[in-house]
């Protein structure tokens, strides 16, 4: 039996038709991506089936009996503790306690049989545990929830509907609010989730790891796949290619019959020939033309090379004028380095952003940078700074003074900001505009290092792989700080752990830090406690084993990246006919000899990341 039946949903908002006779059918226990563009009617699609937006015809059925939970709009507020907030998400269990309290006798036993059957004594350490995941220590969980700000007040709010145990969980971008830490917790836990859920979300690697199905909600119709979003992207191009390929027969087809009316439809030995084809004509199927999304494209301005290290650091320390946030950094940046930073909100890393961004000046040690380094920050936060009234173009032009104005329009074109776009008042500006807008800016002057705070924020699917594909082809340094595993391990191949006071780098990869956070969150039991310590120092000896091939195996394989987009552009160089010249003879040369020796070097780098990933698949399968 279905869990949520919706047929026939026409939902209309400000005049536009968001869904035009959709439908969707979930099952109990599974996982459903629900993907899109902006503004295709995701985020309204859930209001409807939670009954918080009545639709316009059609019907949306849920099973009689199940339980519905998503994350309330409302923050949480007043003096009440993290923990009694995320208990109240279960008011079974309340109702029933408070019943308790005055209930007699007879129906005392029924109450604490219905207790024991929702398993209410281990409600406080169910809460206790989901708040942890989401980044709340024990004391933070005793602390008012008055005392949080927003962000960390919309962690409570999901902690409140994971706790509540529902039958149907609606999750609209669940990860925005949370560091990497908490995203990955969070993507277990949807992993091992009983209940079916639908979740929105531009986090492909979420939606690849923690669902089985993605319904697409595409010019009002929603159409569902298996598998999760690579396996949907598979399968669109699948379709897209075929329904190209059936729409180009037919046009074919039709052209060949037309150009036969055309020639004979006056002739009257013709005429009921020429007839007989028009009739064929019309009775040839309709193939919806192949509609292609706007591919999205980053560029960033190429960075002049600078000769290593790019910035250096010795025993330095930093904070905000009292006790430092940071001490102790020996660190070295190299212009070919792509860092990404790990450790829990509140850890540090927004401050070493600030540090190497020049925001901040460290309180001791010393610090040096290359003379003619520029560095571009990028932060979420720096969105608050502009002006509402003011359009892209007028940010930029006051960021470059001296540009001319295609110039301007230019550096914002990079980041999709179109003639339409770059005029529109920033007040009028979507999140993903304004996000593309302080990339603009963030690299205006070619900057050599780029410090990336949550760049992917409010930018949709299709924007985040534009990015991906931008940074790969970034000639410069990269430092990311993102709660997104999917822009870590397409972009970084080196990672920075901030903990403790401090920052050093983490000796292995994306998935050795998930499996080191699972194994801190799992509770040792009192018993076989030796046992347990063995165990965890065995697995930390294996990780400790395997690190250094894994590094091997990263480090060729981000060269063997490298080394194939200089190819391309040597050969792209090469294959342009202005350049076959007499005078430019020697630059042909110089090409070629450089495009040998690099082919030589993929090759080589090809030959060491095999090489790696068998040593490493050996030594994991001992």
């Amino acid at each position: 039996m279905s869990l949520l039946i919706a047929r026939g949903v026409v939902i209309r908002l400000g005049g536009r038709t968001l869904l035009d006779n959709a439908d969707l059918t979930i099952d109990p226990g599974r996982h459903v991506g629900l993907v899109g563009r902006n503004g295709a009617g995701k985020s309204t699609l859930l209001r409807a089936i939670s009954g918080e937006l009545a639709i316009d015809d059609g019907d949306i059925r849920l099973a009689q009996r199940a339980k519905l939970g998503q994350v309330k709009q409302e923050t949480p507020e007043g003096p009440k503790s993290l923990v009694d907030i995320v208990l109240e998400g279960d008011p079974e269990r309340l109702s029933l306690l408070a019943e308790a309290e005055t209930a007699p006798p007879e129906r005392l036993a029924e109450i604490h049989d219905r207790l024991q059957a929702i398993d209410a004594d281990s409600a406080p350490a169910r809460a206790a545990t989901i708040l942890a995941g989401l980044g709340f220590d024990m004391a933070a969980q005793a602390r008012p929830v008055s005392s949080f700000s927003g962000g960390w007040r919309m962690r409570v709010s999901l902690a409140t509907a994971l706790f509540s145990a529902p039958d149907l969980l609606l999750l609209d971008e669940p990860t925005n609010h949370l560091d990497l830490e908490a995203t990955l917790w969070l993507e277990t836990w949807l992993q091992k989730f009983p209940g079916a859920a639908i979740v929105v979300s531009h986090d492909r690697g979420l939606l690849d790891r923690c669902v089985d199905s993605i319904a697409h909600l595409d010019r009002g119709k929603i159409n569902v796949t298996p598998g999760g979003y690579d396996e949907f992207v598979r399968i669109r191009t699948e379709r897209a290619a075929q329904q190209a390929a059936a729409a180009a027969k037919i046009a074919t087809q039709k052209a060949h019959m037309q150009a036969y009316v055309d020639r004979f439809r006056y002739k009257a030995s013709k005429a009921r020939q020429a007839q007989s084809r028009l009739k064929a004509i019309a009775r040839l199927p309709v193939i919806d033309s192949v509609l292609e999304d706007h591919v999205t494209r980053f560029n960033f301005p190429e960075p002049a090379a600078l000769a290593p290290p790019i910035l250096t650091m010795d025993r330095v320390s930093v904070g905000y004028g009292g006790a430092p946030i940071l001490r102790g950094l020996s660190l070295r940046v190299d212009q070919e380095d792509r860092i990404a930073l790990l450790g829990a909100n509140g850890n540090g890393k927004s401050t070493l952003a600030k540090l190497i961004a020049g925001k901040l000046e460290p309180d001791s040690g010393t610090m040096h940078r290359s003379g003619k380094l520029r560095v571009g920050y990028f932060a979420q936060h720096q969105s608050d700074e502009l002006i509402p009234n003011e359009t892209p173009i007028d940010h930029m032009q006051r960021a470059l003074p001296r540009a001319l104005p295609a110039q301007v329009r230019s550096q914002l074109a990079r980041f999709g900001l179109d003639a339409d776009r770059a005029t529109t008042p920033v007040k009028n500006c979507s999140g993903g505009e304004k996000a593309r807008l302080l990339l603009a800016l963030a690299t205006r002057d070619a900057p050599q290092l780029l410090l990336l705070d949550e760049p992917t924020n409010h930018l949709d699917i299709d924007a985040r792989e534009a990015l991906v594909r931008a940074l790969a082809d970034f000639e410069g340094a990269v430092m990311l700080i993102t709660h997104d595993p999917h822009l870590v391990d397409l972009v970084a191949d080196t990672l920075w752990l901030v903990a403790d006071g401090t920052v050093k780098p983490f000796d292995g990869d994306l998935d050795d830090y998930r499996a080191l956070l699972t194994e801190r969150a799992r509770p040792a039991p009192k018993q076989d406690a030796g046992n347990q310590r063995d165990e965890r120092r065995a697995r930390a000896d294996a990780r400790a084993a395997t690190a250094p091939l894994r590094r091997a195996a990263k480090d060729a394989e981000a060269r063997t990246a490298r080394l194939t987009t200089e190819i391309k552009k040597i050969e792209a160089k090469l294959a342009s006919p202005d350049l076959y010249t007499p005078a430019r003879k020697g630059e042909v040369a110089a090409a070629q000899s450089t495009l040998a020796a690099l082919k030589r070097q993929l090759q080589a780098a090809e030959a060491e990341w095999l090489a790696a990933e068998e040593a490493l698949e050996a030594a994991t399968a001992a």
